[in-house]
């Protein structure tokens, strides 16, 4: 018997756009906006600089992406426990592609670039191996309707 467990995520947005006409003209507001949640620094926020936005704001495309690549960084170092590999550092340098047309637009894909370098003791086929369980886990990945890829790279230290 799977017993389900719902969790819940609150957050905040508030425009803070608006030049004095609000929405009257496409050029006539701004997209900053404030995200809060509660007990967290507040995050400001706009649309990517071709959608008129402000480019030293994050905006839901930024955030999209680095959901993706925090969410996998967190679940492989789960499974790097649950592997008995030593991860003693983690980058990546994330990317995803989005198309637009006159109708609107979506992300094509996601790819993860993660460079985790492991203790000399570990076993760096185990260490590779961790990104596939890890892209199962990560609930963010789970609910896209686009593919995440993973092109990991694997540095072993020198004892």
């Amino acid at each position: 018997m799977s017993h389900t467990h719902q969790h819940q995520y609150r957050v905040d947005v508030t425009w803070t756009g608006n030049q004095g006409t609000g929405t009257k003209t496409y050029q006539g507001y701004g997209r900053e906006h404030e995200i809060r949640i509660a007990g967290k620094p507040t995050v400001e926020g706009s649309s990517d600089p071709m959608f008129r936005g402000d480019a030293s704001k994050y905006n839901p495309e930024d955030m999209l992406v680095t959901a993706l690549s925090t969410c996998h960084m967190l679940s492989y170092l789960h499974q790097a426990v649950l592997a008995g590999v030593v991860v003693t550092a983690y980058t990546d340098s994330a990317e995803g592609t989005m198309e637009t047309d006159v109708h609107g637009g979506h992300f094509t894909e996601v790819v993860l670039r993660p460079v985790v370098t492991i203790t000399a003791d570990s076993d760096a086929l185990k260490a590779e191996a961790a990104h596939e369980a890890a892209h199962h886990g990560c609930f963010i990945a789970n609910s896209v309707n686009f593919p995440v890829r993973c092109e990991p790279r694997i540095i072993v230290e020198s004892v």
